[in-house]
């Protein structure tokens, strides 16, 4: 068993190593060492179509990820606290459709949206970041929801009845006691979004217009003629941020689990 473990680790992270390694190889060609150099970095920092695709896809990501959190936020509630309201059966079914949907499916139809408003209102007038913020939002809200509805689930409801036996408003004892407890779940749900709208690729290149090119959408259009080394710094550079990202988020997790865990007791 700990050999089967160890051999699917190393398929998936060995691969990954590599590219970091040869991210600082010094030879054109990605495959044969031509000695350490850091010469890709300042070749990738310099390239003007990477920078704006990536300035683009972190506006994109941060956006479309902190409105997903909102509504997903309220759709969980929504299913958790309101069991039995009508439609229920239709509205899970329909904030449920983007996990199962194939993104060339959703992708399509919201091309399709999009240039029937165009032509009904005049909006939107091109394609661009905003239409991608959407096509994001409206994918990366459904997994927003399921995060904070399984939290919200396993939940304990007693400080939340104690809060109003004391005399608390809805409002303010959601925003003192619910609002903590799920904040852990809302940012596993953002950091979730921010992910799948920084990768995505398929949905993106519907949604988009001319002028308006991901990162994703450069980097498949550069591969397309053949790994580059820069492909490989900038790779480099994503899994570094990523990693910070994650190493920050699990200990602002860890210290509110803490701080729950010491009021609990």
């Amino acid at each position: 068993m700990l050999t089967i473990f160890s051999f699917g680790f190393a398929f998936l992270y060995v691969p990954i190593f590599l590219l970091v390694v040869y991210s600082f190889n010094d030879s054109r060609l990605i495959s044969v060492w031509g000695g350490f150099s850091t010469r890709w970095y300042t070749a990738l920092f310099e390239d003007e179509q990477i920078i704006d695709a990536a300035l683009l896809s972190l506006q994109v990501a941060a956006t479309s990820a902190t409105f997903a959190t909102i509504f997903g936020t309220l759709a969980g509630l929504a299913l958790t606290r309101m069991a039995n309201f009508r439609g229920r059966l239709f509205f899970t079914g329909i904030l449920a459709a983007p996990l199962v949907m194939p993104e060339v499916i959703t992708g399509l139809s919201l091309l399709l949206l999009f240039v029937s408003l165009q032509e009904l209102i005049g909006w939107p007038g091109s394609r661009g970041a905003m239409t991608i913020i959407i096509a994001h939002i409206t994918f990366s809200m459904a997994y927003v929801a399921v995060i904070v509805q399984s939290r919200m689930l396993t939940m304990n409801r007693s400080l939340e009845e104690a809060a109003m036996d004391l005399g608390g408003r809805p409002f303010r004892v959601f925003v003192d006691i619910t609002l903590p407890i799920i904040s852990p779940a809302m940012l596993s749900g953002w950091l979730l979004a921010f992910t799948l709208s920084l990768d995505d690729l398929v949905i993106a290149s519907f949604a988009s217009g001319a002028g308006s090119n991901t990162l994703p959408m450069v980097i498949f259009s550069k591969v397309k003629l053949g790994v580059t080394p820069d492909i490989n710094a900038l790779a480099t550079l994503i899994i570094l941020v990523v990693s910070i990202g994650i190493a920050i988020a699990g200990w602002i997790m860890f210290k509110q689990n803490k701080s729950l865990s010491q009021q609990n007791t």
